[in-house]
């Protein structure tokens, strides 16, 4: 990948895409992004050639693909809702990487998460499981990235952590809070992707930070971070998803599903693996306390509306 080649990334008016482009962006490269909404503010103005990720028009996505370098994916779904299944997300995905294929990408830089598996009983990893399997049989060369909890300025999970800070007398957390996370910065993920990018060898490869916490630590963490106490009650998984569907409920918002309480407490966001991105959440959160959960971060709202 030379200064110039066309880079295309799925998503860069979200969050993890729009790390990946501004990267690319100012190594020189022409990006194009394909994207669910052509309506969306467009951060990059005319740096960013857009066009529709539309699945139902394979040979147009090819199209859209054709000349590019690189394909960085970051699509995916993070729970079903209405006509939005983790199934459609697979099939969706596969049109894409067969696409890529037929146009003549030569690589696809494909953002999973750790821990997949095709026997797990939640969807979302057990979707990531059948999609990785996808790309290794693809026939392109590719890098598979497998990120953790992934925290930056526009994140959903510390944010809103945050934000329930701010606002409630307790902070409830499932269980024992005993169960570990290990938070990645999205700067580091995009940089990781980009360096990924460059190369040849077919690689899959966790994205994860210098540091361990248990989920309660990491919940007292952001609370000195914010300057609140972090008054902090424990209850049971089944207890504690009603209580945040009801708060869901007043913000017009999926707050937390019960697959997520899941795969939280079986410790599915951690890596055994040497850590792979430098940043450590107390530094970031250092910085950033201040602004960290004045506002609701709304997964709806960034998606669905």
């Amino acid at each position: 990948m030379t200064q110039g080649d066309l880079c295309v990334v799925t998503g860069a008016l979200g969050y993890t895409g729009r790390y990946i482009a501004r990267r690319l962006l100012a190594m020189g490269r022409r990006v194009r992004s394909l994207v669910s909404r052509l309506d969306r503010p467009n951060p990059f103005g005319d740096q960013l050639e857009l066009a529709p990720l539309d699945f139902d028009k394979p040979a147009a996505l090819a199209e859209h693909l054709r000349g590019a370098d690189t394909l960085f994916n970051t699509y995916w779904v993070r729970f079903a809702h209405g006509n939005v299944t983790f199934e459609q997300a697979i099939e969706n995905s596969r049109v894409l990487i067969r696409a890529a294929r037929e146009s003549g990408v030569r690589r696809i830089v494909h953002v999973s998460v750790t821990q997949p598996s095709k026997d797990s009983p939640l969807p979302y990893f057990r979707g990531k499981a059948v999609l990785e399997r996808a790309v290794v049989e693809s026939g392109l060369s590719y890098a598979i990235l497998r990120p953790t909890l992934i925290f930056g300025d526009e994140d959903i999970l510390i944010h809103n952590i945050a934000w329930f800070l701010r606002r409630f007398p307790v902070f409830v957390v499932p269980g024992t809070g005993e169960y570990r996370v290990q938070p990645v910065f999205v700067g580091d993920l995009a940089d990781l992707a980009v360096r990924k990018a460059g190369e040849s060898e077919n690689v899959i490869v966790d994205a994860v930070g210098p540091e361990t916490f248990t989920f309660e630590e990491c919940v007292r963490l952001i609370a000195r971070s914010i300057g609140r106490p972090a008054r902090i009650i424990h209850l049971s998984p089944r207890i504690t998803h009603v209580l945040t569907a009801m708060v869901g409920y007043m913000v017009g918002d999926v707050v937390l599903t019960r697959d997520e309480i899941a795969g939280l407490m079986a410790e599915l966001l951690v890596s055994d693996c040497p850590p792979t991105c430098p940043t450590r959440l107390a530094d970031w959160l250092r910085e950033h306390g201040c602004t960290l959960g004045n506002r609701y971060s709304s997964e709806m709202a960034r998606h669905y509306r």
